[in-house]
């Protein structure tokens, strides 16, 4: 049976209630943050810093005061191993009250791996935004129990009290005419610039044409069936951003820009020699074959002093995860000031924590993932992408379409730009089949522009992608006329 209301209260019940609830924490994520801080801590503290964490979001004051010493090393360049953070936290006069150095192996023990910081760091700010949401609203209880002020100016301050701590997790919403002034600032730059590309150059003028550029916070995903290029031309194109355009034809800016790989399936040393290679037109099978003339030799030092002074950073860890890529990414962005992020290739990624759900919501989840960090860091990302068999069963022609991306919808949902890559010479039912260096590239999708069919040469040998001879691209060439107009 409930208590009357009109009954008495005992004072201990309603004095005990409080005092008895111990704050939400997660001890075990606390500990999990700084034992894989102790392993990677740029990483570890990187992610943290990005999610607005300091030393205040955990609970136990030793773990408040590790964390902010890791922090420190951090921020002065210094190496963070089990020894120097000791030696740090005795210097600070911490060792002791963080636990000793037994504490700290404790925690490196009890962390078997740093690769999944970002769910310990997701727990820790949860029941640190918990924490923040009792204490502002325990500081408004008690301004009405005092009753010392007007009620309205009290439901004023918690209600500044409460938003303040959405503030903290919710970034700055611009104001509307803001953005407008910005968008027709940016007309009018291109209306005094005919000519100049609104994004990064690919190097090749006719999908320039196209795209208009690669633009700021764009998912590009290239997609083809395997031994169809993707990988060269994705490579091709870092090169000529890298670079500063096409030694070719001259297209670009004449401006390096670094560049970010992550090549999921290739090594570091094989992408190295075959961009080596493609850049000095010289075919890797001479090597193979222990011939090399004089010639060749100049080409490809010239090459390789080339490519040596492009600021790109490639990082060829195998098997890595969406999130752990979009955390390295980031790193990247934030230390290199990476213009242009190329992934090679999506399906070779994974989602753990929904790898159970199938491998569909996986990728959905994963491409959702790119596209989010292309967003968060303002800069396109190029997504290399599978083909599923579809276009070899349809029909003869064997010509793809955006259903055919492999293992999810999502993927042509997300993108803002699908290009569909295809040799007509490795399939004998093209009518282009003769034409052995013919490469088509199928702007399929386009958020903001045309879809239109690209005619480029592959010269398979090099592993180089080139514009066609057809003389210079018109950009009016794309108007009203263009077959395919725009996607919606």
């Amino acid at each position: 049976m409930a208590p009357s209301v009109d009954g008495p209260v005992r004072p201990a019940t309603v004095a005990a209630a409080p005092s008895a609830r111990v704050p939400p924490y997660s001890e075990e994520a606390e500990r999990g943050v700084l034992g894989s801080a102790l392993q990677d801590a740029g990483r570890v503290i990187d992610l943290c810093l990005a999610r607005g964490l300091g030393g205040e979001a955990f609970y136990l004051a030793p773990h408040r005061r590790l964390f902010e010493a890791m922090r420190g090393m951090v921020e002065e360049q210094r190496p963070v191993d089990l020894l120097t953070v000791g030696q740090r936290l005795q210097d600070l006069g911490d060792l002791e009250a963080c636990g000793g150095r037994e504490y700290l192996e404790t925690l490196l023990d009890s962390t078997p791996t740093a690769a999944h910081a970002e769910y310990y760091i997701e727990l820790v700010e949860s029941k640190h935004l918990l924490r923040s949401i009792i204490d502002r609203s325990r500081a408004a209880i008690d301004a009405c129990y005092a009753g010392e002020e007007d009620s309205r100016e009290i439901l004023n301050r918690a209600e500044e009290a409460i938003l303040s701590v959405g503030e903290r997790y919710a970034p700055e919403i611009p104001r509307w005419g803001d953005l407008v002034r910005g968008a027709m600032a940016r007309i009018e730059h291109v209306l005094q610039n005919p000519g100049q590309l609104a994004g990064l150059s690919t190097g090749y003028r006719s999908l320039d044409a196209v795209l208009w550029g690669m633009q700021p916070s764009n998912m590009i995903i290239l997609a083809a069936r395997p031994s169809m290029g993707k990988t060269s031309l994705g490579m091709n194109i870092v090169e000529h951003v890298a670079t500063g355009g096409n030694v070719a034809t001259g297209q670009g800016d004449r401006t390096p820009h670094a560049v970010g790989v992550f090549s999921l399936e290739m090594s570091r040393e094989d992408l190295v020699r075959r961009m080596v290679f493609s850049r000095a037109r010289v075919p890797m099978q001479s090597l193979q074959n222990g011939y090399l003339s004089r010639k060749q030799h100049g080409d490809l030092a010239q090459a390789a002093d080339a490519l040596m002074k492009a600021p790109i950073y490639l990082d060829d860890t195998a098997g890595l995860s969406a999130p752990e890529l979009r955390a390295r990414a980031r790193r990247m962005r934030k230390s290199a000031d990476i213009r242009l992020l190329v992934v090679d290739y999506l399906q070779m990624l994974s989602y753990p924590a929904l790898a159970r759900e199938g491998r569909q919501r996986e990728v959905s989840a994963i491409s959702a993932s790119l596209k989010a960090m292309a967003k968060e860091l303002g800069i396109p990302v190029l997504v290399l992408s599978q083909l599923s068999r579809a276009p070899e069963t349809r029909d003869k022609s064997a010509i793809p379409k955006l259903s055919d991306l492999r293992d999810s919808g999502s993927i042509e949902q997300d993108a803002d730009v699908v290009c569909l890559l295809r040799r007509p010479c490795r399939n004998k039912h093209d009518p282009h089949f003769e034409d052995k260096t013919l490469a088509i590239v199928d702007v399929a999708k386009h958020r903001n522009g045309p879809v239109r069919q690209i005619d480029m040469n592959f010269e398979e040998e090099f592993t180089r992608f080139e514009d066609r001879a057809h003389g210079p691209v018109d950009a009016d060439a794309f108007g009203e006329d263009s077959p395919g107009g725009f996607d919606e």
